[in-house]
């Protein structure tokens, strides 16, 4: 089943052998028998591409669940008899500042060194999803004021405003505050349309009655730094995140977006991995029984 994970990831079996650190004759030989066992053929292999037959897409939710499932047992074997492993998977957006993400996995990598850790960047909506499917053990989210969560536990880390981000040759870069009312004239660059970071922005300048012109959108904040440096735009982003843009301008706002900083994580037991580094994040472990 890992073999068959592995070739659907990564699109051949050249690459899954690879990563599974077998030679390619092995792993095509057990994939073989698997097929055989099974009955049906789970890829359809040409000389440029292999990919998933219907039978392979019905077989791979089930072979992620069923590897899933053995290594929490083997986790839970472990914890039991004192020793954290397994594997810890967090998500974060882009500009989580409420923690410095990467010291505290420092420091858990250091406790728990048996535990891999994998770290996905995304948008908070989509964090949201993972987390409540599993996929995630817990997120770092960027969410509006009253931003509705279903199907997870979370707790407020942080909240603040957001400050006008400029190139340091901007006309406002030397303004002690700005207001929404002075940026309605200039262009933006932003998050994509839809998105709960662009949503914060869009919100604040409809409650104030402005339109505003958003000229680029991007998915990552270092290209939204590289583009307001150069002066093709400015930007609104979270106060407590512009410390992290050197080389920038940021200029307090008087009635900005607020944006408030969340962890989320199951409602269900969480594997020993997710509790150990939620304890070192001082949250409560316990799973919701109703």
């Amino acid at each position: 089943m890992r073999y068959v994970v592995a070739v659907a990831e990564t699109g051949g079996f050249t690459r899954a052998a690879e990563r599974c650190h077998v030679v390619q004759s092995a792993l095509s030989h057990q994939v073989a028998r698997l097929e055989k066992e099974l009955g049906a053929r789970l890829f359809e292999r040409t000389s440029r591409r292999v990919r998933l037959t219907a039978a392979g897409e019905a077989f791979l939710p089930a072979a992620r669940q069923a590897l899933e499932a053995a290594e929490r047992a083997r986790a839970e074997v472990a914890a039991a008899s004192g020793q954290i492993r397994g594997r810890l998977t967090i998500g974060a957006i882009p500009t989580v500042a409420a923690v410095d993400l990467p010291a505290v996995l420092r420091d858990f990598r250091a406790r728990y060194p048996h535990v891999r850790i994998s770290l996905r960047a995304g948008a908070s909506e989509r964090l949201v999803e993972q987390v409540r499917d599993g996929a995630l053990d817990a997120a770092f989210l960027g969410v509006p004021p009253g931003f509705r969560l279903q199907g997870v536990r979370d707790r407020e880390l942080a909240h603040g405003r957001h400050v006008a981000v400029v190139a340091p040759d901007h006309p406002l870069a030397d303004r002690e505050e700005v207001d929404l009312g002075t940026l309605a004239d200039e262009l933006f660059v932003d998050f994509a349309d839809g998105s709960a970071a662009r949503a914060q922005s869009d919100a604040a300048f409809a409650a104030a009655g402005l339109r505003r012109e958003v000229a680029f959108e991007v998915s990552g904040v270092e290209l939204m730094a590289r583009m307001v440096r150069n002066g093709l735009g400015i930007a609104l982003l979270p106060g407590l995140f512009a410390p992290e843009l050197h080389g920038l301008r940021a200029v307090p706002l008087t009635n900005g977006p607020v944006r408030v900083e969340r962890l989320i994580w199951s409602r269900l037991a969480p594997s020993p991995a997710a509790a150990a580094f939620l304890t070192l994040l001082g949250m409560d472990t316990d799973p919701v029984t109703a």
